[in-house]
């Protein structure tokens, strides 16, 4: 199982388990209090639209990672301040939006990993389009409900289940 938060980095995980991992294109902004966070992944892919994000994070987290595929879209936020702060207060470990994010000095303060593209100060619309639950690809991993993530200063790594050896 996964040592206690501050006894691992994503370095050593790899290290110890090289051939089991994914480690994700270094192309996300590191936000958020929680520099270093970890869990099971749950998924949702959209485009410029975050209804389901919202549902989700209003949800008990349990430790999970909110994965959002938004389609790498630079035009509109996917996560700002008040779902950031959701996340937190309803136990999620951390949020990775192949996307934008905003409200950055914020999230800055909350208690959660958040990983993205960018941010912007324009919203997303609120259609609820999308799906969730389904396997996702980006930044040359594969991302599937259930799987493990590893996020700290240096990066996103990608598990079957949880890893032991760091």
């Amino acid at each position: 199982m996964l040592p206690a938060m501050t006894d691992w980095t994503c370095a050593d995980l790899y290290d110890a388990n090289e051939g089991r991992v994914q480690v994700a294109e270094g192309v996300f902004l590191a936000l958020g209090a929680r520099k270093r966070f970890a869990g099971p992944i749950e998924t949702i892919k959209v485009f410029e639209d975050n209804p389901l994000v919202k549902a989700a994070l209003a949800e008990p987290g349990e430790g999970r990672v909110l994965v959002v595929d938004g389609g790498a879209s630079m035009r509109s936020a996917l996560v700002g301040d008040r779902l950031a702060a959701s996340g937190a207060d309803n136990g999620w470990a951390g949020i990775v939006v192949y996307g934008c994010v905003r409200d950055r000095a914020v999230i800055d303060e909350i208690d959660i990993g958040v990983r993205c593209l960018g941010t912007t100060p324009r919203r997303s619309t609120k259609h609820g389009f999308g799906e969730r639950g389904v396997p996702l690809r980006f930044a040359g991993v594969s991302f599937e409900p259930g799987a493990w993530l590893y996020a700290d200063e240096d990066g996103i790594l990608v598990a079957p289940g949880p890893l032991t050896g760091a």
